[in-house]
């Protein structure tokens, strides 16, 4: 999958890159698309001159910000009507839970869901069905978005402006396939944490 990121975005270049940028921030559906490798990769391609660094970056700023808005909203208009009617799946107090970890993790669930592949999808979206205070969530939308855009397309720009010309087919793919799977650490370490919590508040009843 990461050594055909190269040619889709030679192929379909910013507006591919901002697309799947928009469509991965906030579009529950495209929550399949490689987003950290995405960025990553379209950061060496900057730098071997393909695409320009700095439209590359506020593009995708531009979009990783607005996805994640139209999630929230339709989380918010949408997704409540969800919950207006009690199923085995979607219940009030799963809801009622949610609105509680925004309002407790605010910060921490917008932000570093940046760096968590799918769980960044639904975060905006959950964010817009607990009901999270708006400015709050774009504060955090936009510190999550420069730190993710910025730092992915940056160390890609920076990387293949150091890496000789002859060591890109060896070290390349190597580092795109290191970042996918230290990606899916921190939604790793968030799930063991959850499942831990859980179990101690059982033993307690």
């Amino acid at each position: 999958m990461s050594i055909e990121i190269i040619p889709i975005i030679k192929s379909l270049g910013y507006l591919g890159v901002w697309g799947m940028v928009f469509a991965e921030s906030g579009i529950v559906f495209f929550f399949f698309l490689p987003g950290d490798s995405l960025l990553f990769t379209a950061g060496f391609l900057a730098s071997q001159n393909f695409l320009n660094i700095w439209l590359l970056v506020g593009g995708t700023l531009a979009a990783a910000i607005a996805g994640n808005i139209v999630g929230y909203f339709v989380g918010k208009y949408v997704g409540m009507k969800l919950f207006a009617k009690e199923s085995r799946f979607l219940k009030r107090k799963h809801l009622e839970m949610t609105q509680r970890f925004y309002v407790k993790h605010g910060a921490m669930a917008v932000i570093s869901a940046r760096f968590m592949p799918i769980v960044r999808t639904f975060v905006p979206f959950l964010a817009g069905v607990a009901q999270m205070d708006y400015k709050k969530f774009m504060s955090y939308t936009v510190i999550g978005a420069f730190v993710w855009v910025g730092g992915l397309c940056f160390f890609g720009y920076f990387f293949g402006k150091i890496l000789p010309p002859e060591a890109v087919d060896k070290f390349l793919l190597p580092i795109i396939v290191a970042i996918i799977l230290l990606s899916f650490l921190p939604s790793l370490w968030h799930i063991h944490k959850e499942r831990k919590e859980m179990k101690a508040g059982n033993q307690k009843t």
